[in-house]
């Protein structure tokens, strides 16, 4: 898709927008957070449905609330040891995430924090062939679809031990069933 204006021509690209716990990897038990690499448990297929939005050539975007670093459980070190080895695994698996936005804050306020839209509207930013409407976030909170929805975007739901009634544009086991979708 393209789109033109008065002097310019650029691409639109679909757009993955993911949370990463409990999405990507398994979440913390209630009220902890993951701190060191060895604690980062990766959901099965997570890494492959990654690689094949990959090869189709959709954005793939991770946006994460850490409300950890911001009650000083953590430090955004630990964040980033996390994610380093996040980006290994994906790696040897011939899989990539194309950015990273994270929300250190620990307040309900922060402009970051989802369900508030500021690290989307960075995203934007860093990344104008970005076109909401043609974009998807995936999440397992309501936090997640009610910031895909306030961009305009397809919110997908994954499912998790908690039973949310959450109204969303899909529901989901794991990232790797929203690939079916897809294929079809």
């Amino acid at each position: 898709m393209k789109k033109q204006g008065k002097n310019y021509t650029f691409k639109t690209r679909v757009t993955i927008f993911l949370d990463r716990d409990g999405v990507i990897n398994e979440k913390a038990p209630e009220g902890d957070y993951i701190k060191s690499p060895e604690e980062l448990k990766i959901i099965n297929g997570a890494l492959e449905a990654i690689r094949y939005f990959n090869e189709k050539g959709f954005l793939v975007i991770v946006l994460t609330n850490q409300r950890g670093i911001g009650k000083g459980v953590m430090t955004e070190q630990d964040f980033k040891n996390v994610m380093d080895k996040l980006k290994k695994l994906l790696a040897s698996k011939g899989a990539h995430i194309d950015a990273l936005y994270y929300c250190p804050d620990g307040e309900e306020t922060s402009p970051c924090r989802k369900p508030k839209i500021g690290m989307f509207l960075q995203a934007k930013k860093d990344f104008p062939e970005i076109d909401f409407k043609n974009s998807f976030v995936v999440g397992d909170s309501w936090r997640d679809v009610e910031a895909g929805k306030r961009i305009g975007a397809k919110t997908v739901l994954v499912k998790t031990n908690k039973h949310y009634r959450i109204s969303s544009d899909l529901v989901i086991n794991r990232l790797e069933d929203f690939v079916e979708m897809f294929k079809i």
